[in-house]
Formats: C-alpha cells, structure tokens, sequence
C-alpha cells in the first residue's frame, strides 16, 4: 500500500465497503458521541467521516488529535445506516472505521478556524493565507481560477492562437500607472522595470510576422488598491492580432469569454447580444464608461424644460456655457419617502442634493409632486414625463452642471435606484463594448493639450483626422464592460511611424522626445509593420464575477492587504546595507 494514502477523502463510496483502505488529510472536525470519536478529515478533494471506538487499538491515540492535525490513517469501510447517509458529500454513504494511525504534523493553536463560515479581519486572513486557504468557500475559488485559465488556454489554441512569453525585467513603459522599478547590479545608477503589461513587446511579436499570439501574462502597477483592482500584480488574457480591423478583436474574444461564462457562471443568464455604445453615449446614459445593462435605466438630457422656467437655480445654471440638466429616470420610486432618501444621497457624495418629481393618483388623475413640479408648472412637468415615459407610481431625478462635475455621482445614484427598486436583473452576465473613445483632453487651468487614453491607438481617420480639432479626434479603443466592471481593454495600434509622430507632436511632444521614450517600437514601425490589434482581458476580476465575490483579494491565492502589503511574508521589508552597496544606492529617511 502506498505510503501515505489508497483513495483520497473524495472517492469511496458504497461500492469499497469492506475494503482495507489509507487515507491522508487534515482533521477537519472532532465530534464525540458517546465514546464514540467521529472525525471528519479533510483534503484538497473532500470529505471522509473516519471513525473510532474503545475497540480500536488506536483509540488512546485517536483521542488526542486536534483540528488540522495532519493524520494518516488505515482502516475498514463500512455502510452507513440509511438514516446516516450524507448526501450532501460524494463519500457519504461509507465511513472508515480507523486501526492504525500515524500523526503526519501537529498544528498549534489556530488563530482562524478553517471549518465554518466563522469571519475574520482580513489582516488575520492574510497573515495566515495558508490556513485561510484550507477553507471550503477559498478552496473552490482558487480551483475556478485554475480551471478559468485552463479553458481560456484551450480556447485561444482551438482559435489558432499560439501562446508566447515576453520579458519580466524590462524597460520603463508608458501604461498610465507607476512602475516598480528594478535596480541593476552591473549598471549602478539604472534601472529596469516591471512590465505594467506586455504591450509593446506584443506589438514587436506583431512586427515580427506572428500573426496571432496570446500569453496568460502577469502585469505590475504600482497603482492604489481598490476592491476590484490589486495594488501590485495582476494577470491578464493577453492578445495580440495583424491584419484586423476593431470588429475582428471584437468577433475573436467574444465566444471566448462568451464561453467561459458558460462554462463556469453556475447556469447564469449570459447575454450573445454584446451592443456597442459610444464613450460619450456611455457617459450620458449610465454616467460611468463601465455599464452595468442589467439595469435598464438609462439618463437623458432634459435641460430645454428648465430653460427658462421657474425652478431658478436650473434656469441660471443653463445659461453658463457647457452645463446641462440630466435625468434619471426611476420606475416604481414614486414616493416621497424614497425621493427624500435619494436626495440624503446626493448629499453624501457631496453634492448640495437632487431635485426630483413624482407622479401619483390623486383619485381624480395624476399628479405631479414635488418642489420642481410646483417650480416649473404642469405643462413643463408632463413634458418630461413624456420624455421619460414615466406614470403613476414613478419618479424621475435631476442634476444639473458641467456634465463632469456630476456624472460620476449621477451613475452611483443610477445604480442605487435600480437596486433598491429591485430594476437590476440579477443571475445574469450582461456586456457592452464601449469604443469610440477620445484620443485627446485639454487641460481646463492651462489649455494644453494631452491624451486621454491610450497613446497608441490609431486614429480614426488616420493622419488627415490629426488635422482638425484634436477634441474631435477618436480612436480605434475599446473597453468591455460587464456588470458595472470593465473586463477587457484594448485598441488597433497605430502601426505608421508618420502619424505616432503627428499624434503625439499635438500632444506637445517632439520627434526626439517619441524615439527616446519609445524607440524600440518606433524604430521597428521603420521596417513594414503591419496593422495590428488587440486587448487583454482581466483574469482576476472575470474569476471575482463568476465566484460572485464582491473584493478580488477572494481570487488570489496570496493578494497584498490594502497598503499594499503582504503581511504573511512581511512585504516589502528594508534592504540590508550589503544589499544597498552592492547596488551602490542609498536610501533617504522618509518625508515628515
């Protein structure tokens, strides 16, 4: 028999009772019931019932073993009493009747108990990931990471994409967050960096006549942790394509990730319809360029009812240049109860409040409610509710300003009301491509011009748009929403050398300035680069959506802490002074 074990703890069944059998795992729960010890032990499989009584000859020793215990054990199988059976177990018609045991590892005191849904600070959690993750709920997190990548793996192959690996020490790149930079030993005074992703190595893989490549790749930013984002590392399905155009990125990573939803999002509603909104449609509608559609309200621009009218603070703002009046519709809100607590909302985000209008039954018809209804008078209020297709029963809510002094707050209180108005489907993955996005924004105090989004995206247009208003330039750029996060970014990459130095000379950046930063890859677009395209897909925040966790430090096996810490290996520490010479660095105290 082997060492250690015959059958792991997932797969005896009725058929292996009177076998001799050895099993290994960790004691998962001690009952005792009457003299009777009854363990449950545990491995990365399952769950086995072993049992022991005075009869035994290890029963002295059975007695003294504590949870998580690493215990070997041979022993018989047995049926359980029908009465007995746990069904909701594979292995629960059998239990294993112990005769010999060997201790593998004793545990300590345990600071978190792994059996149960007990809750924990997430410092405790972290400082002893390794316990945390012999729980059920992470255990079955880290498999559906596992097996999420396995099949994006397959299904890019199944598509004719080869898998490439690019450089983990490299050089400085421009992705919009902070490097974590490198020191060299043979160079004293330089660095490498981290690559915040494989961009422009994908990009040179292009150059060199590959076709199509694909890398499950690791990506390090610097960056401020938030729930859906690690402040360090994260991993990403990473793609890359010549000779397409936007649709053909789009027709590529849709039936992947269509299928992986499928495949892994627990019998979920997923949409095959994938519209295509603008950024700037995006941003009125749904106040945010990550849509969550399983909401079906959607904003609109009322500002001709209030132009003008006697709701003064709407009608003055109007006539500044650049404000507007927005909408959010809210089916069902129709009180003034919920008007109010919307309105408390508001305040809290910091703005002064939301005006708002319901309509109700009077008895003798409907009738509009509210401070603004009595402000602008019925024709005005009916017209919105037009506008709205609103009735009795709903209610409708106003901002009003430079769009983006209040669009982030007007997408939170759209997502607010759909919820609490029970309008968000819920067990249903719904996505969006958003496209169209601005390459260029102006600084509002000094009037320059810079980019908004990703540098290297070609125009749409190409060269003759880099002519005209650069505020009216958009490019080849794309982001996947789904469920309020976005999943994909990814962009047709302007591959001519004429127009990167045109793009970025409105930027205010010169031809020396271009080959120094990016020389690489601008001197490699000097040879026949081909047009090209592609995205990368975030493989931990699509494992958070299909676990159905709201915090994606639940689908990393060791995340940092919200300081960017890792506290189980005491992370980042100080370097030693050999280390520092060596290196020929010094470090300064840090600021007061």
């Amino acid at each position: 028999m082997h060492a250690y074990r015959s059958h792991t703890c997932a797969e005896l069944n009725a058929s292996n009772v009177g076998e001799t059998v050895r099993l290994s795992g960790w004691v998962h729960r001690i009952r005792d019931h009457g003299g009777v010890l009854f363990i449950d032990l545990r491995d990365h499989y399952g769950i086995t019932q072993v049992l022991c009584d005075p009869d035994s000859p290890v029963f002295s020793e059975v007695e003294k073993v504590r949870s998580e215990w690493c215990i070997r054990i041979d022993g018989n199988v047995k049926a359980r009493d029908e009465s007995l059976i746990n069904a909701k177990i594979p292995t629960g018609e059998v239990e294993v009747f112990i005769r010999d045991i060997e201790v593998l590892s004793r545990s300590d005191e345990l600071p978190l108990i792994v059996f149960g849904d007990q809750e924990y600070p997430e410092e405790t959690r972290l400082r002893y990931r390794y316990l945390d993750l012999r729980r059920e709920a992470m255990q079955d997190n880290m498999k559906l990471r596992s097996d999420v990548v396995a099949s994006m793996r397959r299904r890019m192959w199944d598509r004719g994409f080869r898998e490439y690996q690019t450089p983990i020490i490299t050089a400085s790149s421009p992705e919009g967050a902070r490097d974590f930079l490198v020191p060299s030993r043979l160079h004293p005074g330089k660095f490498y960096a981290l690559p915040q992703a494989p961009q422009l190595f994908k990009q040179l893989i292009m150059v060199s006549g590959y076709d199509k490549y694909f890398q499950i790749a690791p990506c390090f930013r610097d960056e401020d942790p938030r729930a859906d984002r690690s402040p360090t590392d994260f991993y990403q399905l990473d793609l890359e394509m010549s000779f397409v155009e936007q649709q053909d990125v789009f027709d590529t990573i849709q039936p992947v990730l269509a299928g992986i939803f499928e495949e892994f999002g627990g019998g979920a509603k997923v949409d095959q319809d994938w519209p295509q909104i603008s950024y700037k449609d995006a941003a009125l509608w749904y106040g945010t360029d990550k849509p969550d559609l399983r909401n079906p309200i959607k904003m609109q621009v009322v500002s001709e009812h209030f132009r003008g009218s006697g709701f003064a603070i709407f009608a003055k703002l109007l006539e500044q240049e650049g404000t507007e009046i927005r909408a959010i519709p809210a089916p069902k809100g129709g009180s003034r109860k919920f008007c109010d607590r919307m309105n408390k909302f508001a305040q809290q985000e910091g703005l002064p409040g939301m005006g708002y209008i319901f309509w109700r039954d009077q008895g003798e018809g409907m009738e509009a409610a509210g401070p603004l209804a009595k402000n602008i008078g019925p024709e005005r209020t009916e017209a919105i509710r037009q506008q709205l297709g609103l009735g009795v029963g709903d209610a409708a809510f106003f901002l009003g300003g430079k769009p983006e002094a209040f669009q982030t707050v007007a997408g939170k209180a759209r997502t607010v009301i759909g919820d609490e108005l029970g309008l968000t489907e819920q067990n249903r993955f719904a996505f969006a491509w958003i496209v169209d996005f601005p390459i260029y924004e102006k600084d509002d105090e000094t009037g320059e011009i810079d980019f908004e989004h990703n540098p290297f995206s070609m125009p749409q247009g190409g060269l003759e748009a880099l002519n005209g208003d650069p505020l009216a330039v958009k490019g080849y750029q794309y982001d996947l929403a789904c469920n309020g996060y976005e999943l994909v970014s990814g962009a047709i990459r302007n591959h001519r050398p004429d127009i990167m130095l045109r793009a970025f000379e409105i930027a205010g950046y010169g031809e020396d300035e271009v080959k120094k930063r990016f020389g690489g890859l601008f001197t490699a677009f000097q040879y026949g680069a081909p047009p090209h395209g592609g995205c990368a897909a975030g493989i931990d925040r699509i494992v958070m959506l299909l676990a159905d966790e709201a915090n994606i430090r639940e689908v990393i096996m060791f995340p940092m802490n919200q300081r960017a810490e890792d506290l189980m290996m005491d992370a980042p520490s100080e370097p030693t002074n050999e280390q520092l010479r060596e290196l020929r660095l010094r470090v300064l105290p840090p600021e007061d």
